[in-house]
Formats: structure tokens, C-alpha cells, sequence
């Protein structure tokens, strides 16, 4: 089910110029470097970073064309250190009025599904440089955002379909700060666009001289409020007027043959988008005063409704700004939230709100309530649904059939309800009650698909009585997506399809609405994933639309195998087994070994304990991923099982290092007994919690004798109001904070730990001093450590240069480390 809740450098290594690169102990640069500084790999490692990538396929809402966006490889650090602008959370290209991306489709093509002919076409703008596209309801048309750093162009044009060709659609500038900057109006004739104001002039530029502190303020008798460690947050009044500059946009309706109309004034727009009618358009838009802790979309906003020529129709809400919330995963701002418009009416807004005061620890037998209020919006809003828990979104069908979902972290109970909008007199019919951790339970996303409006709906079978699911089909053999077909009136599912081995074939989505053939996704361990036509109802050979080649074909003969074992306290764990090409155990003997991990809390032992991915999937050798080093001889073991399980009203973290301990020991223990490694010849890694992970283990067991942590947090009480799926504060559990912080134990730390950071990293709560801080520590405790600052990275690193230094890096610390290790130094 689709729960839809809340989640979420070095320039080389000159160690007489740059101290920040120097190790803690002795280690050396094992790799060729390039110009400029940067490092290379060995050429197995840097043939994988150039492997042609799959282009990117988006099916068309009568469900019969295909567009396929080829993306090229990695772009260069010339791409990546183009000026950005940091503000209220976002990242902002100056030249181009749009959040910063460095990826762009460089080729567009259309297929017929029926034929699987290609379709190219003619007057693409050169170079293509394609941010995002959008089908028009009727197909006719395929309108894509053009985007030209270097030449600061954000373009609006559009494909012609019948006749093959595309244009410009009007020379007027984007501006995609807050958004994709473009919509299609319901019947396709004209887009809703965000213009860049015209007569705006050029940004503000502060003299640089202060006129005075900066200053921030609490309120007497505010509570207790938890705000999360933000990035890129505004600090002064200069950053203010800056952000205001960018983020302001006028809304404009452009016909096809590029005539604009404008709509109101230029304001903050967040988000703007028509009624299923095409009458009215619900506006989000921010205004001040602002704030130097949180971003803009906790800023004040006004929720409205206007007509298309701009004006106001009705304010729905007026609200104000969110300092942070009541402590708890659960816990919501109070008043409107998740607003849209009801698909299958003509102009009518549904909300949600919070009737606990979006305090998880106030007592409430509602939690929530869904509100409608149709046009001509002066009648009071109705209600939809009482919740026990907080609303998850909805799925629209007719005015006799919406599914609502409703979640509760806490518990991770989800339900699923069938509501009748038009009929509210009828009471809710639970559909669907379960736990979000239970992958073998969960009965799959509704299935749905564009209708005349471009909205999506449900595809109903035998009168509005049936609905279709697409699930993962999680369980004891591995994931088996499937198809299943669902009577609403006794809730007996008949299923259609089942993914069988030797294959993982994944449902993308129904073809028609009878649920007769789909498109579908299949791979094997060496077959890359290509789309296909399943006939459901047929025992047949599915007919491929793409034939995608093998990406790395030299590692062909890798093996990989989903593997099974139990921690001390009983929990079952999974693990992907990766073995080298042309690698046998029994013959060849132990190898060296890296095991990848990235934590995940349960409240339950038995969910924890639950398989998951499939056996059949394709061997991705991303350089990315661990699998990278299975071209250095290495054997990988990939996402080993460290579940943090507290049950009832134990909380998991309370548990998290003998937790931790117990998940990487039980993981040793079966590698090292199936003969595919010794055990002092492993490291371990990861990213982001991956890489918390690594520390601790290095702090608090012998296990491993390297880590390799990329863009961590290594001291929680630098989060205090939480992180990850901890609820509680710092205050509230300040011995947990400190004992899972491992840099409280660096002194601990005496195997050899490689960090890797980006120095922009816009993820919540991994400052890069999080890593600075324990470098420093280790240093200073004499242990054994090296620290790469990649120059104009965020949490993930986007650079061709930038993710060969991580390479190389980390292949130079597992050959020193852990591949080449003397037997002395492997006897501890």
C-alpha cells in the first residue's frame, strides 16, 4: 500500500597545502591522479562510472505511446561548481531560476506500444538539455522544460505528436524555484505556467557592510517543540531579499500557439494547479515574516482560490508561520494540510486536519478529519472521514468509490477505508488494516490511470464494485510482484499475474481497463531490466518494447545469491551474497571481503525478520554500491539485515548497539563459515545512516578491519530533536543520544576508518562537521583515519570527478587495509 506518510573534498591530495587530507596515521595515495588534483581508480572501477545508462520511459495517458528521455553520464565538476544560491532550504541556479539539477535528458524519442516502433522526432532544441516533461490529457502533445546553464535559458516548448516535430512555445522565460513550472489545463488546450516577472531587474546585492545583529527570539509559553536540524536555512535580511527575488513568479496561461495571459500579480507561489473543470486554480503562496530555522514551506502561507484571471475566489487558510512541531514522529502542523483537488469532481478541494492540535501525545479517539468544500465554496466544508490516526492520502474513483489511507508511526498500523463522497450519509467500510513493516501483507497500490482531465482514478472493473492492486509480492522466496484484481463487495482478490523465477517481472502499469495486459518490467541476475506487453490472462512470452544491452558485459559471471541466518536473540536476516566472476570458494579460497549496510527500526521481531528483495533482480554493479569492488576481486555482502527492533512499548533504539553488534556478528559468522571470506579480512560501509553505522562498529567491535563512512552524523546531540525514526528529544533520552553517538567513543575506534563527505551536504542533520569533528577526535586519539572533503557536493555526490575520488579512495584504503593485510597485522 502506498502510505504516502512523512520520512523523507578535497580538490586532490596535496597534504602540504591541504591539512584537512592528511591521515591520522600513515596511508597512501594508491591511484593515478588526474588534472586539477582528483583522483582516479583503477580502470575496472572507472569503467563501471561510464557505463551507458537505460534511458527513462513515461507512458502516455491512453496508455498506447511511450516517451524515452536518454540521460547522459555523470556531468563534470564544471557542471556541479556552477553558482548556487542556498536559501529557506532550497538550492537555487541563479542564471536559470531553477532548483539546481545536474542531470538532463540529452535525447527524446516516442514508441508505439502496440508495434514497439520508435518514433523520432524533428526541431529538438541542440544541445537537448530536458529537465522534466508532461503528456497533455489528450496525448496530442508532450510539453518538456529546456534548460541551458551555461546560457541561463529555462525554456517552455512542446512535441507535436501527430506531426513529430517540437517548438518553442513562447519565449518568456520559467521559473522552476518552487516547482516544475509548468501544468497542462484539463482539456489540454492551454498550460498553467510560472513565469519569471517581467521588469524584475537583477538580484539584490548586499553592500556587505552590516547594519546590525541579527537576532532571533522565543515566546513566552510556546512548549515544547521539536525543530529538526535544517540545511541551507536563511541568516540575514540580505538572504531574505535574495530569496524573495527568486522565489517571486507570475502565473500565466500560455495557449498553443504561444499567446500568454497573465494571472494576477507576481507572488511566492509554492504551488498552483486547476480544478478538474479548468474554472479555478488553488494557490499556495509564502509570505513573510520569515525564519532563520526552519524552510519556506513552514513559512507563513496563504492557501486561495482563484478564477483565471487571477482573482480571489476564496481564502481557504491563512497560516502561520511553523516553528516546529510536538515531539513525535506523528505529530502535524495544525489547520489545512495535504489540500488538492478531488479528481473526479468538478472543482472540489479536499484537506486534511489534525483535531489533537497535531500532538501525538494529547488523547483523541479522532485524529484527523478529511474536509471537502465544493464550489462556489460559500457553503461550510463537509466531512469526509473521521480518522483515528493521521490521513496518507486518498485515491479517487467516482462519487460512489475513494479509497483514504491513514497511518500512525508509532504503532506503524495503516488502514485503508472506501469512502462514498456522495453520499456522506453512508458509513466508511475498512478495507485494509495492517502493519507497514509487514511486507508479506501488504495487498499492494491501487491501480490507476489518467483520465479525460489528465487526473488520476482508479481503474474499475464490474460496475465500481472491483479494483485492481499492483503489489511486491514480498515474502519468504524474495519479492514476486503481481497483479491482483479485488471485489470491494467481499474483499476476494483473484490474482492475474505473479512474477516466476527465473525473472523478476515487475507490473509498471495496466494497459487497458479490463486489466488484460500490462507493461511490465523484467530482469534476471544477467539480463538487464526491459520493458515489456504482458498478456495477464495468457501463460505467454511477454514482447519486449526495449533491449537494453548489458551495461558492464566483463562482469557477466558474477553471482549473487539471497542468503538466510539468525541473529543470537532469534531474529531472521537477509543478506545478497555477491561472488566475483570466475571466483569458486572451494577452490580458491577466502577472499577479501565488503559488507554494506544501512540500519532500519521495527516494532516487531517478525517483520524485522521478513525477506526482502529477490534473487532474480539484475546484478546493478553501480559505483555507487558496494557491488563496485566485485571487479577488484573483492566478495561483497550487500543490505545485511540490521534490524532495530522494539516491541510494544519498547523503543528501539534503546537497544541499538546490542542490536547493531548482534546483526554484524550473526553476518560474519555466515560468510565466514560459507568460506567466502576469513574474518580478518572485512570491512564494512555505508552512507548516511550506513555510515553512523560504520562508525559505531568500529567503536564498538574488532569485527571489521576497515570502515569506509560516506556523508554520516557521528554525534546525535548535534540532532538533538531527533533523527532517523528516533521520536524523542535530546532531554528526553540524553543517555541514548551519547550511547549511540560514536564519537563519544573515538578513543574506542582502533581500526582504520576512511570518511567521505560532501562539503555542500544538504541532508538533515550531516553537516560536514560531522565528519571534520570525529576526524579530529580519531586524530587526536592516535587511532588510524582519513578524511575526503569532495568540494561542491551534497549528500550525494554528482560529479564524474567527485565519484572517482570516492573510488579510488576507497579502493586505495581496501587494499592497504583489509585486501593486502600482512597475517601479523590480521593476528589481533
Amino acid at each position: 500500500m502506498d502510505i504516502r506518510f512523512r520520512r523523507f573534498v578535497l580538490v586532490g591530495f596535496l597534504f602540504a597545502a591541504l591539512p584537512m587530507a592528511v591521515l591520522a596515521q600513515k596511508a597512501p595515495i594508491a591511484a593515478s591522479a588526474s588534472a586539477g588534483g582528483y583522483l582516479l581508480p583503477p580502470a575496472p572501477l572507472q569503467a563501471l562510472v561510464d557505463a551507458p545508462r537505460p534511458p527513462q520511459l513515461s507512458i502516455s495517458p491512453h496508455r498506447d505511446l511511450l516517451a524515452l528521455t536518454q540521460t547522459p553520464s555523470l556531468p563534470g565538476i564544471d557542471v556541479v561548481a556552477q553558482p548556487e544560491l542556498k536559501l529557506a532550504g532550497l538550492r537555487i541556479n541563479p542564471r536559470t531560476y531553477a532548483q539546481s539539477r545536474f542531470s538532463f535528458g540529452s535525447d527524446l524519442w516516442l514508441m508505439d506500444v502496440a508495434s514497439g516502433k520508435e518514433i523520432r522526432l524533428q526541431g529538438l532544441p541542440t544541445p537537448l538539455s530536458i529537465a522534466t516533461s508532461s503528456w497533455s490529457p489528450d496525448q496530442r502533445y508532450l510539453a518538456f522544460n529546456q534548460v541551458d546553464a551555461k546560457q541561463g535559458r529555462n525554456e517552455l516548448w512542446i512535441v507535436d505528436v501527430a506531426a513529430r516535430t517540437a517548438r518553442r512555445l513562447t519565449a518568456l522565460p520559467l521559473n522552476t524555484v518552487a516547482g516544475r513550472g509548468y501544468r497542462w489545463m484539463p482539456d489540454g488546450k492551454q498550460l498553467l505556467v510560472q513565469l519569471q516577472p517581467q521588469g524584475q531587474g537583477e538580484a539584490p546585492v548586499s553592500s556587505g557592510i552590516p547594519t546590525g545583529p541579527n537576532t532571533q527570539q522565543t515566546q513566552a509559553g510556546g512548549g515544547v517543540k521539536a525543530i529538526r536540524t535544517y540545511q541551507d536555512m536563511l541568516r540575514n535580511e540580505d538572504d531574505a531579499r535574495v530569496f524573495e527575488h527568486y522565489m517571486r513568479s507570475q502565473s500565466a496561461l500560455v495557449d498553443l500557439d504561444g499567446k500568454v495571459t497573465m494571472v494576477g500579480e507576481p507572488t511566492l507561489t509554492l504551488s498552483i494547479s486547476a480544478s478538474p473543470d479548468g474554472r479555478n486554480l488553488l494557490r499556495q503562496r509564502i509570505e513573510r515574516p520569515f525564519s532563520y530555522l526552519v524552510p519556506a514551506d513552514s513559512f507563513p502561507r496563504r492557501i486561495e482560490v482563484l478564477n483565471l484571471d487571477g482573482k480571489l475566489v476564496k481564502e481557504i487558510a491563512n497560516q502561520p508561520l511553523v516553528e516546529g512541531l510536538p515531539t513525535g514522529n506523528d505529530a502535524v502542523r495544525t489547520g489545512v494540510r495535504d489540500i488538492e483537488w478531488r479528481a473526479d469532481a468538478a472543482a472540489t478541494l479536499v484537506w486534511a486536519e489534525a483535531q489533537d492540535g497535531g500532538d501525538p501525545a494529547r488523547k483523541a479517539d479522532v485524529r484527523d478529519l478529511v474536509l471537502m468544500q465544493g464550489a462556489p465554496f460559500d457553503q461550510a466544508p463537509v466531512t469526509l472521514a473521521k480518522l483515528g490516526s493521521r490521513y496518507a492520502g486518498v485515491y479517487w474513483g467516482n462519487g460512489d468509490l475513494a479509497l483514504i489511507d491513514e497511518f500512525w508511526w508509532k504503532t506503524r498500523k495503516v488502514k485503508e477505508w472506501r469512502v462514498m463522497p456522495d453520499h456522506l450519509d453512508l458509513s466508511p467500510k475498512l478495507i485494509h488494516e495492517g502493519s507497514s513493516e509487514d511486507r508479506y501483507n501488504d495487498p499492494g497500490m491501487p491501480a490507476t490511470a489518467l483520465d479525460e482531465h489528465g487526473e488520476s482514478r482508479l481503474l474499475l472493473a464490474d460496475g465500481g464494485e472491483s479494483i485492481f492492486r499492483l503489489g511486491q509480492g514480498a515474502s519468504s522466496e524474495g519479492d514476486r510482484p503481481f497483479v491482483d484484481k479485488v471485489d470491494l463487495r467481499n474483499g476476494q482478490s483473484t490474482r492475474l499475474f505473479r512474477s516466476q523465477a527465473p525473472y523478476y517481472e515487475a507490473p509498471q502499469v495496466l494497459l487497458d481497463n479490463e486489466g488484460k495486459r500490462a507493461l511490465t518490467s523484467r530482469e534476471s541476475p544477467n539480463e538487464p531490466t526491459n520493458y515489456y506487453v504482458r498478456e495477464l490472462a495468457a501463460n505467454s512470452t511477454p514482447r519486449a518494447l526495449t533491449h537494453n544491452p548489458h551495461p558492464f558485459p566483463q562482469m557477466k559471471g558474477v553471482k549473487k545469491e539471497q542468503i538466510r541466518y539468525k541473529r543470537k536473540d532469534g531474529v531472521e536476516l537477509t543478506a545478497t551474497l555477491y561472488l566475483p566472476p570466475n571466483y569458486d570458494p572451494k577452490k580458491d579460497g577466502p577472499r577479501p571481503m565488503l559488507m554494506w549496510a544501512y540500519p532500519a527500526e521495527f516494532k516487531s521481531a517478525d517483520a524485522a525478520g521478513q525477506v526482502t528483495d529477490s534473487p532474480y533482480r539484475f546484478n546493478r554493479i553501480s559505483y555507487w554500491g558496494p557491488q563496485a569492488f566485485l571487479t577488484m576481486g573483492y566478495t561483497v555482502l550487500d543490505n545485511f539485515s540490521v534490524p532495530i527492533v522494539g516491541e510494544g512499548s519498547k523503543e528501539p533504539n534503546d537497544t541499538y548497539i546490542p542490536q547493531l553488534v548482534a546483526s554484524a556478528e550473526a553476518a560474519v559468522d555466515e560468510v565466514v563459515r560459507r568460506g567466502v571470506t576469513d574474518r580478518h579480512r572485512i570491512a564494512v560501509g555505508g552512507h548516511s545512516y550506513g555510515a553512523f553505522m560504520t562508525a559505531n562498529l568500529l567503536a564498538h567491535t574488532r569485527l571489521f578491519r576497515a570502515g569506509i563512512a560516506r556523508s554520516g552524523a557521528y554525534n546525535r546531540s548535534l540532532t538533538p530533536f531527533g533523527f532517523q525514526s528516533e521520536e524523542r528529544n535530546y532531554w528526553q533520552a540524553q543517555d541514548v543520544y551519547q550511547a549511540m553517538s560514536p564519537f563519544s567513543y573515538a578513543d574506542q575506534i582502533k581500526d582504520a576508518l576512511l570518511m567521505i563527505h560532501g562539503e555542500q551536504d544538504n541532508n538533515s542533520g550531516t553537516f560536514p562537521i560531522q565528519s571534520e569533528r570525529l576526524y579530529a577526535a580519531i586524530k587526536g586519539l592516535g587511532g588510524t583515519a582519513r578524511l575526503v572533503i569532495l568540494p561542491n557536493e551534497a549528500h550525494a555526490y554528482r560529479a564524474r570527478e567527485s565519484i572517482m575520488q570516492m573510488l579510488a579512495e576507497t579502493n586505495a584504503w581496501l587494499e592497504q587495509y583489509v585486501k593486502n593485510a600482512k597475517p601479523a597485522e590480521a593476528s589481533r
